[in-house]
C-alpha cells in the first residue's frame, strides 16, 4: 500500500496566510494528504486549531519558522513537534511580535512621509491578529491602488535597501535553533536553495539542526539532488513542503512538494523522543 504523504511547510492567518488553519486542514484532507505541519512565521497561536479540527489520522504536525539573519541575509528556521506550551519559546515570541508591530508602523509612517495612501488600521486588519509583516504592507499598498503587485511593492518600497524598509528585530540562527531545541522540538534550515549559504550549514549543524528542508517549490532538480546529497551525508532528516499561503498568489500551493509520512518518525527520532 502507498505510503501518505504530509506537507510539512504551511502558514494561516496567524502569519502571513490567507486561510484559517481550519480550512488548511480540510483542504489538505480533501487533497489526501496525511498531514500537515502548522509552520507560521514566528507564531504558533493557530496550531491548536488546527488541531482540533483534524480528521481522525490526519496528522497536525506543531512548528514555527522563525526569523534569523546572518549579516544581509536572511536565514528562516524551522522547527517541528515543538512544545507550544514552553515558556522561554513563548517569551521570545511575544517579543518578536511587539518587535514586528512596531516595525510595520515604522515603515508605514516612512510610506505616509514619501506621500503613500497607507494606514496602520488597513495593515492591522489584513494581519487580522497575527504577527505583522511586510506582505501585509504590500497587501495594503495593491488594495489602495499604490501598487499593481505585491512583487511592486517589495521592489519600490519595502524590499532591502528601498525608501521605506525598516531591518527586522534580529535573531541569530544559533539562537534559534537553541529555542527550539529547549522547547523539544527539531530545528531544520527552511529551503536553502533560496538563501545560498550553504557555508553555514556546519555551523547550523553544531548548534542543533538536525533536518534540512530539501524539496521546496522554489527549488530545481540540481537544488533537491545537492540537498539530498548533503542530507545523507551529514545524517540529516530531509524535509519538505509547499510553503503554501492559502491561496495569496492566486492558486493554492498547498501539496506541492511534500515528504512521506515515515518523515515523521524520522524526525521524533532525530529529537530522541
Amino acid at each position: 500500500m502507498e505510503e501518505g504523504r504530509v506537507d510539512l511547510h504551511v502558514h494561516t492567518t496567524f502569519s502571513d496566510g490567507d486561510m484559517t488553519p481550519e480550512e488548511m486542514v480540510v483542504e489538505a484532507a480533501k487533497m489526501g494528504l496525511a498531514g500537515i505541519a502548522i509552520t507560521d512565521h514566528d507564531e504558533i497561536a493557530g496550531i491548536e486549531e488546527a488541531k482540533s479540527c483534524a480528521p481522525q489520522g490526519f496528522a497536525v504536525v506543531p512548528g514555527v519558522e522563525l526569523s534569523t539573519s546572518d549579516g544581509k541575509t536572511d536565514l528562516h528556521i524551522l522547527g517541528y513537534f515543538i512544545d507550544t506550551r514552553d515558556e522561554n519559546l513563548l517569551g521570545y515570541l511575544k517579543v518578536f511580535r511587539e518587535a514586528r508591530l512596531r516595525r510595520g508602523i515604522e515603515m508605514v509612517e516612512r510610506l505616509r512621509k514619501m506621500g503613500v495612501e497607507i494606514e496602520v488600521e488597513a495593515v492591522l486588519e489584513i494581519a487580522g491578529g497575527g504577527a505583522v509583516g511586510r506582505p501585509h504592507i504590500a497587501a495594503a499598498l495593491l488594495r489602495n491602488g499604490c501598487v499593481e503587485s505585491v512583487e511592486e511593492a517589495f521592489r519600490h518600497y519595502i524590499g532591502f535597501d528601498s525608501p521605506a524598509y525598516v531591518p527586522k528585530y534580529q535573531l541569530k540562527p544559533s539562537d534559534a535553533f537553541k529555542l527550539i531545541a529547549e522547547a523539544g522540538g527539531i530545528g531544520a534550515m527552511a529551503h536553502p536553495g533560496t538563501s545560498r549559504r550553504d557555508d553555514l550549514i556546519g555551523d547550523f549543524i553544531a548548534s542543533g539542526m538536525r533536518a534540512i528542508e530539501v524539496y521546496h517549490p522554489k527549488h530545481g532538480q540540481s537544488d533537491v539532488e545537492r540537498y539530498e546529497r548533503l542530507a545523507m551525508k551529514l545524517g540529516l532528516v530531509a524535509t519538505g513542503g509547499s510553503d503554501s499561503h492559502g491561496r495569496r498568489d492566486g492558486s493554492l500551493s498547498l501539496g506541492a512538494c511534500t515528504v512521506p509520512l515515515s518523515t515523521l518518525e524520522k524526525l521524533k527520532a532525530a529529537g530522541n523522543y
